[in-house]
């Protein structure tokens, strides 16, 4: 991410906070977001969720399904609780374009 990319862009982001282009996703980008969310620093454990979070969805376009993410990250569903808060924070930091309302009250309660 460079200086002139804000968080709040909405021809990057839409009204959720969440990436419109999955393409468009960087390690940079990632920091930012984690940081604008209040996580801080990503750490190893982060980076297996997020590019586990990232295979998923490249090979399917689809929502991964979190425990699927988490058994194959090799890392504990609560802990993803305890990284990201909950696993829409996760979703965005990892780029992934917004899965409709449905998928993301499900992602918000997680």
């Amino acid at each position: 991410m460079n200086a002139a990319t804000s968080l709040a862009d909405p021809a990057l982001f839409d009204e959720d906070g969440l990436l419109r282009e999955f393409a468009r996703w960087s390690e940079p980008l990632a920091e930012a977001l984690a940081r604008d969310i209040g996580i801080g620093m990503l750490t190893d454990a982060h980076w297996k969720i997020i590019r586990t979070l990232r295979d998923h969805y490249a090979m399917s376009g689809a929502a991964p399904v979190m425990h699927l993410v988490c058994r194959d990250a090799g890392v504990e569903r609560e802990r993803v609780n305890e990284m990201f808060g909950y696993c829409l924070n996760a979703w965005r930091i990892a780029g992934l374009p917004n899965p409709g309302e449905e998928a993301k009250s499900y992602l918000s309660n997680m």
